[in-house]
């Protein structure tokens, strides 16, 4: 039976963390937050931290002396998460970040408001009440940005332009996003009242959003040599912290530049073994240069893309019970990302099913001007963002029933990024890749993932210029020009989160190896996997301590 005063605490974070980012219970199907948008104003800012500071101090009430198993993981993770969070809030470094790329918040907004499932009249009520406190968001959005300023936190020029051409891009359109889940019974009638709200609330605070931005931030916004946090009053100790909760290690930033510089060298004889035989070179910057400017590894169209994506996904499927146990998770499925989010946008993402069963675990894929994007790039995001990747991971989530809500709905970055970039090399053991071509892609990913480390740790902690940056990742992958760029822009609107990729497939593979020199014959890669998988999100410390604990209860007699 769970410690009853644990499970509280665990139940009291879990909806302190939703009411604070009720977007995020959207995106994770949790009922009774629809209605709701996020305050990030500075006050409710320091609510929060009171909160979490509180449920701190009773948790350190809690021996770990008397837990056992699930207990003990609980605690370990609300120790890290609460602890995470409220260092987070405390150095504020959100303030600083305006992007029209997918951190940025019209891209939240997007991504998340219209998940929602219309099934009745209340649900109808929620999403018009929640379109009509965007209003107010918006509006504090741009207040704490102001205060930020006068404080000389100022974001980037790059990103204020950015996020003001996504706005004009988005005010300019007949095809609103917002528009689709129109609420139940006269259709023309419930999106008029949509379409109402968006017109005479919605849309005008976004007008003066991008007024401000424009006429305000812009001015005093950083130039593209001082784009790293490193440049802004507090920004240096509020990296730190970023580097440590995404990650979840005591690894510096100096350690972990040094780990991508090693990754890096290591993937150059990968790129020219499978160079010569795909490409007929082994001679890297050549296999490089032909993988990103050859046109006849481009797409033709977007029904292309979607096409490679939804069968990489099916094959996926169909491969997974040689590879993991059987759960009752919900189905996966494709969509394209919605152009005034694609303009600027990554490659896809991943929108987790919904926990009462309404909506699947989606697929979104950026299809915008298939011309300029690779073929081979394609199937190893699909292993990434879907099956085997975040799609079995967060699904596989929330089948765990018997666990707290936190852990069942929960995102550590270091596990779940660690996890899916596990997934795509996962995937070539599994006879996933189609071809040679999208081994390349594979290799290209992992590199990409490499100067990650490189690159925003280079920015926010060494003072690289975004231009070097940018140079350094051409030098090094296969991205295209225009991915490579809204990469760079990414990691510089939320420092650290790149991070977590490479760090925790490292210490994935690193257990995995453990874990099969001391089983031998008696590991078993679906046990393994579900070790990673059937426990929720996990810091890298806490999986560890399961791992070790499932290889010694499994060892010699």
């Amino acid at each position: 039976m769970a410690h009853q005063e644990l499970a509280t605490l665990a139940d009291e974070y879990f909806h302190a963390r939703l009411a604070a980012e009720p977007f995020l219970a959207t995106m994770f199907g949790v009922a009774g937050y629809d209605s709701a948008v996020p305050d990030r104003s500075r006050a409710a800012d320091q609510r929060l931290i009171a909160t979490l500071s509180g449920l701190e101090r009773r948790l350190t009430g809690i021996s770990p002396e008397g837990l056992t198993g699930p207990d003990l993981v609980t605690r370990a993770m609300l120790a890290t998460g609460i602890r995470d969070h409220r260092e987070s809030l405390e150095h504020g470094l959100r303030e600083v970040s305006v992007s029209g790329g997918v951190m940025g918040v019209l891209s939240e907004v997007l991504a998340s408001v219209p998940a929602v499932s219309l099934r009745d009249q209340a649900a109808a009520d929620a999403y018009l009440a929640r379109l009509a406190a965007l209003e107010g968001f918006f509006d504090r959005q741009l207040t704490r940005h102001r205060e930020a300023a006068a404080d000389g936190r100022t974001p980037t020029a790059l990103g204020v332009r950015q996020a003001v051409d996504q706005l004009d891009d988005y005010l300019s359109r007949d095809d609103d996003p917002l528009l689709r889940p129109a609420p139940p019974g006269d259709g023309q009638v419930g999106r008029g009242r949509v379409a109402h709200v968006l017109t005479e609330r919605v849309h005008p605070a976004l007008r003066r959003f991008r007024e401000s931005l424009a006429e305000e931030l812009l001015p005093t916004g950083r130039d593209d040599d001082h784009v790293g946090v490193c440049h802004v009053p507090g920004g240096r100790e509020g990296y730190l912290t970023a580097v440590r909760a995404h990650t979840t290690t005591g690894l510096s930033p100096d350690e972990i530049h040094q780990i991508g510089l090693a990754t890096l060298a290591e993937l150059r004889t990968e790129f020219a073994d499978l160079g010569g035989r795909v490409l007929g070179e082994r001679d890297v910057p050549t296999v490089l240069h032909r993988l990103r400017e050859d046109r006849a590894l481009r797409f033709d169209s977007a029904g292309q893309i979607v096409e490679v994506v939804t069968t990489a996904l099916r094959r996926a499927e169909e491969a997974l019970p040689d590879w993991f146990r059987t759960y009752p998770t919900a189905p996966c499925v494709v969509r394209e990302m919605h152009p005034s989010e694609a303009k600027g946008g990554v490659l896809g993402y991943y929108l987790p099913p919904s926990g009462n069963g309404s909506r699947p675990g989606t697929h979104v894929i950026n299809t915008y001007r298939p011309e300029i994007r690779p073929r081979y790039e394609y199937q190893a995001l699909a292993f990434h963002e879907s099956v085997p990747g975040h799609h079995t991971q967060l699904a596989v989530a929330q089948t765990l029933t018997g666990l707290p809500d936190f852990r069942r709905f929960g995102f550590v970055t270091a596990h779940s990024e660690g996890w899916a970039l596990y997934a795509e090399r996962l995937a070539n053991e599994m006879g996933l890749y189609s071809d040679e071509v999208s081994r390349l892609g594979m290799v290209s990913f992992d590199a990409w993932r490499a100067c990650r480390l490189v690159v925003d740790t280079g920015m926010h902690h060494l003072g690289w210029s975004r231009p070097r940056a940018i140079e350094f990742m051409r030098d090094n992958t296969a991205l295209s020009e225009a991915n490579i760029a809204n990469e760079v822009d990414r990691y510089i609107a939320e420092p650290g989160q790149a991070l977590a990729y490479l760090i925790g497939r490292i210490r994935i593979r690193e257990l995995r190896s453990a874990a099969q020199a001391t089983l031998r014959s008696r590991f078993d890669i679906r046990e393994f996997h579900h070790q990673v998988l059937g426990h929720g999100a996990l810091p890298l410390d806490t999986l560890e301590e399961v791992v070790a604990g499932w290889v010694r209860d499994n060892g010699s007699p």
